[in-house]
């Protein structure tokens, strides 16, 4: 009998060989039909897969994130077979999952247009109602190179493949198309599914390539769920930072500097507000701050490792007959710092923060408004400290990433701990060290992680930081990176209290990650209506007519000795259209005065996003606002 441990802690024994299927029909008829996949110790896989010896499993639902992203895979099998079906000439490349859907990449002569969309959709219909099941048939290396001998985009995928067995998946009328999986049972397992778009991408993304036609698809368990997810996009659509940004007048872009963005005076009232509250936490929380230069010579980038792991993505000049490099990190600078003078256990740990301008080449085609850019100022930290210091210090900057995203509003976040990737510095047992000591942290904190195989940094794993906006989509903002391999590249040194010189351990991490992401992402979080403390203008005055424009001016006196960021609208405009204008520039407080109010000394206080206004007296005002910025309050209501 195979012992199988389940999420819960509870065991049950099943006969051995029995599939997972077998097993969730066996927990009960309600989880056996929402069932499309299982997890095997930990590994993702169909549920036609055998279960042998004691084993944990999970059985894997379209309540879970695992679950999605299986069912959306094999809708891009289904869609791949809906193009091929249509158009019989089509060569497919490869269809991998992204955030809410999936694309298929296919090299096919004619081209495929948003009006064709419906007649793909409709045949993935057809294929979806058939019910037909997903059949897996295994293969060596050998045998699969063979049977695909001719097709150089499936031949060059076993060839980058991590396994020596090679997996097929047919279901419908013969379809069959190479992939690891796992997939759902059948075709039917499907909910709904929608062609999304189409775009040009380069094989393997070298524009020396043929342009293949990357098909988007997203697919959702019922109709409402597509609906309220097409629903969200058009509101991302209203929310776009680079539309927002425009109108309001934050930043801007120039053919002059591609991917560098201009921030504009407004802008940069909201850039400084984030630095000084970022700058009062990392104050509380024992933090010293740097300033490093933005070029160094190239015998550095050399030394960091960047050189051979980052070449391709730095930007590079010369000048005094020696080659530099613009920097894309800011650590080499950090370990310069860290060199200029003898260090002692004693002051350990060392938490150096930086705000610094970093550069890094991105395609053209990738770039996006804030969001992609090639130049951004990160907010870098280093710590330096000893080995057994290293949980306690993760633990600490788990605790100050969580109150920055909280003073924004973000609550929903997850953790990812990124382990060693293909290429990478440092040996094997450095690695494990490190990855285990951040796992140590996560454990004790209790926090719920996910594993992400192979996508740490270069020199050291990672734990990522990813939050949800309003719209429920994930950015991935902060990072704790842990490197033994850098301190001993630059010969960093510390003495230690046996009096023995040693190597500090090194300590990378980020919050916000880049600035002008990190505001792109606010601008939609918020669809612009800022915080009261973000506001580039958090009042106006709107004075009814110029008799009123005297008592408009003593108010806006009082709120700017207050430190309010405010105007006055002195304008021949009626007062509807002031407050019309006041609400389309997303102002918090629109201060309506006039005769009354300057002989109460008063305000009439039209607050956005709230309908009823409310007449207050100037200070009773002042002490509600600076309550509510001192305390980075959203609500604005008094």
């Amino acid at each position: 009998m195979a012992k199988v441990t389940l999420p819960d802690g509870s065991i049950l024994e099943i006969t051995e060989g029995a599939t997972a299927k077998q097993l969730a029909e066996k927990i009960g008829p309600g989880l056996a039909k929402a069932a499309v996949a299982a997890k095997i110790n930990g590994r993702l896989v169909d549920l036609s897969t055998p279960l042998n010896g004691e084993v944990a499993v999970q059985i894997i639902t379209l309540r879970d994130d695992e679950g999605l992203e299986v069912m959306r895979h094999s809708c891009a099998h289904i869609m791949a077979e809906a193009i091929c079906s249509i158009w019989p000439e089509t060569k497919l490349v490869y269809g991998p999952t992204v955030e809410d859907g999936f694309y298929y990449d296919v090299d096919l002569d004619e081209p495929i247009r948003p009006s064709d969309f419906e007649r793909i959709e409709k045949k993935m219909a057809e294929i979806i109602k058939a019910d037909k099941p997903f059949a897996r048939k295994e293969m060596t290396r050998a045998e699969a190179a063979r049977k695909l001998t001719g097709d150089k985009y499936k031949t060059d995928n076993i060839s980058h493949a991590d396994s020596d067995i090679i997996s097929f998946y047919m279901h419908g009328d013969g379809f069959e198309d190479l992939c690891r999986g796992p997939h759902v049972p059948s075709t039917g397992k499907v909910g709904i599914a929608k062609v999304m778009s189409v775009a040009g991408a380069y094989w393997h993304g070298d524009p020396t390539q043929k342009m293949l036609q990357r098909i988007y698809g997203t697919a959702w368990p019922t109709k409402k769920d597509l609906d309220d997810y097409l629903q969200r996009l058009e509101e991302a659509k209203k929310r776009d930072h680079r539309v927002l940004g425009k109108r309001l007048d934050l930043f801007s872009f120039n053919a002059a500097g591609p991917g560098f963005a201009f921030v504009h005076p407004k802008g940069m009232i909201i850039w400084n507000a984030i630095v000084d509250f970022w700058r009062n936490v990392h104050d509380r929380y024992g933090y010293e701050e740097i300033r490093t230069p933005i070029i160094l010579n190239e015998e550095l980038w050399h030394k960091s490792g960047h050189w051979d792991n980052y070449k391709e993505n730095m930007y590079f000049t010369n000048f005094d007959n020696t080659n530099f490099a613009i920097k894309p990190m800011n650590c080499p600078g950090g370990c310069l710092v860290y060199k200029t003078r003898q260090h002692s256990y004693r002051e350990f740990p060392m938490r150096v923060a930086e705000l610094g301008l970093v550069h890094r080449h991105e395609a053209s085609g990738v770039m996006h408004g804030l969001f992609r850019v090639r130049q951004f100022t990160q907010d870098d930290a280093h710590i330096f400290c000893t080995p057994d210091q290293i949980e306690a210090e993760i633990i600490g900057v788990i605790e100050l990433t969580f109150e920055i995203y909280q003073a924004f509003g973000f609550e929903d976040f997850h953790i990812e701990l990124s382990t060693k990737p293909d290429k990478h510095i440092g040996s094997d047992e450095i690695w494990e060290t490190a990855t285990n000591a951040l796992e140590g942290a996560l454990k004790q904190k209790k926090i719920d992680y996910k594993i992400n195989e192979g996508d740490g940094a270069f020199y050291g794993p990672k734990i990522d930081f990813h939050i949800r906006d309003c719209l429920k989509r994930s950015w991935q903002l902060g990072t704790i990176q842990l490197d033994f391999s850098m301190p001993e590249r630059f010969g960093l040194a510390y003495t230690d209290k046996d009096n023995i010189e040693k190597t500090p351990v090194m300590i990378h991490r980020a919050v916000l990650g880049s600035f002008e992401r990190f505001i792109g992402i606010l601008i939609e979080h918020y669809g612009a209506n800022f915080p009261l403390w973000l506001s580039p203008e958090q009042a106006r005055i709107l004075p009814i007519s110029e008799k009123s424009n005297d008592y408009a001016s003593q108010v806006e006196r009082k709120l700017k000795d207050s430190n309010l960021r405010c105007g006055t609208d002195n304008s021949d405009e009626k007062i509807g259209a002031k407050i019309a204008k006041a609400h389309g520039e997303k102002l918090p407080y629109m201060l309506v005065v006039g005769p009354k109010e300057a002989e109460a000394g008063t305000v009439n206080v039209r607050i956005r996003g709230i309908t009823e206004n409310k007449t207050v007296e100037i200070d009773d005002f002042l002490r509600n606002v600076r309550n509510k910025i001192a305390d980075k309050k959203i609500d604005l209501a008094l």
